[in-house]
């Protein structure tokens, strides 16, 4: 079918293409050039961060950011189970281990009572995940940080232009981490940012992300680190896709206000949005009633023309995290009944309500 409607596609226009040939016509095409302080210094005035860095991709970020703290082997970091697979294997390679724990129902963010449930002699962080473009409770997990003296790693790689209590997430914890794929709100093709409002953090993570250079003598390296750096070209791209950032939001709002508009008289539930904030709308997710009409609905749309996303498998129940029996009630029912809906900012209002028709074709038969 010609006319298929994507679960998502990036908008890459002029400006763009402009800097990506200007890296190439200057020859700075890796990991130097002048676009990458101009896209970390840009991204550090949106979000309210005081200092950020450009890395390859999100899940690098995760890890540096984990390297950052000193987390290692013995310590515990506390994890939604309800997440992509990156947020747990970040821990994993660090050489601790992510514990694992529930969602709360209304928005589907971490359960932050769950979370105080699995703090242990061990614990040295917890990772609130912003998911979906909703935001996490940060008031109240910072408070619970604080009180057990426990490190805060938000990931809002899924949450840029999302807001808690008049901010930015990813401002509150001691260090945070955006992604930049191709499917995300601004990408870079592949790309991440390690933000912080601590400076030594932010040496940290400059420093381990550059191969463990020493900052005053030339190719000279004092501890072991890593190449997650990002290229100039890629920088280039973020710099204009940040400049339309508002308008990529604003047109994400209309897309999910429609379907909620369109799909109100359904017994559909939306994704809860949080009190208080500002969901970025990242991905449109419902819940069918019943688990068994997950799948026929989905069969149903691919037939239409459109694409959907089963939400996330809860990470605790995949084979190497599933070594001893754990429920997660919540997080195991959002993902049973959990769709991702075509959710990018070129859709149409024409477009929503095509897949809108589908799905209550669908719901009406029954």
């Amino acid at each position: 079918m010609d006319n298929r409607i994507p679960v998502y596609a990036p908008s890459l226009g002029q400006r763009e293409r402009d800097n990506v040939l200007e890296c190439l016509d200057s020859s700075w095409i890796s990991s130097k050039g002048e676009f990458l302080p101009r896209f970390e210094g840009a991204f550090s005035a949106y979000t309210g961060a005081p200092f950020a860095t450009a890395v390859c991709n999100g899940t690098v970020a995760l890890h540096l950011a984990l390297v950052a703290l000193g987390i290692g082997p013995g310590d515990e970091v506390i994890v939604p189970t309800l997440t992509y697979i990156a947020s747990a294997n970040a821990v994993a390679y660090t050489g601790a281990t992510p514990v694992f724990c529930d969602s709360e129902s209304h928005g589907w963010q971490i359960d932050v009572a769950d979370v105080a449930a699995r703090i242990t002699p061990r614990t040295r962080a917890i990772m609130p995940v912003h998911l979906y473009g909703g935001a996490c409770d940060m008031t109240a997990l910072m408070d619970l940080a604080r009180k057990h003296d426990l490190f805060v790693i938000e990931d809002c790689a899924e949450a840029i232009g999302t807001r808690h209590a008049g901010r930015h997430v990813g401002t509150f914890g001691d260090i945070s981490t955006f992604s930049f794929f191709g499917n995300k709100t601004i990408t870079t093709g592949e790309g991440g940012m390690v933000v912080s409002g601590n400076q030594t953090l932010h040496e940290r993570a400059v420093h381990f992300k550059g191969q463990g250079l020493a900052a005053h003598r030339q190719y000279w390296h004092d501890v072991i680190g890593y190449n997650y750096r990002m290229t100039n070209i890629c920088a280039a791209i973020g710099v204009a896709q940040l400049e339309r950032v508002d308008q990529f939001l604003a047109d994400k709002a209309r897309v999910a206000a429609r379907y909620r508009s369109n799909l109100a008289d359904l017994p559909l539930t939306f994704q809860g949005e949080p009190e208080g904030g500002l969901h970025s709308h990242w991905m449109v997710a419902l819940l069918v009633p019943d688990a068994t009409q997950r799948d026929p609905l989905r069969a149903a749309l691919d037939a239409a023309g459109v694409e959907t996303r089963p939400v996330f498998y809860p990470i605790h129940t995949m084979p190497m995290y599933a070594q001893r029996f754990q429920s997660h009630p919540v997080a195991e029912d959002i993902a049973r009944r959990g769709i991702n809906l075509p959710s990018w900012p070129g859709l149409t209002d024409a477009d929503v309500d095509r897949i809108c028709d589908a799905i209550r074709a669908f719901m009406v038969r029954g």
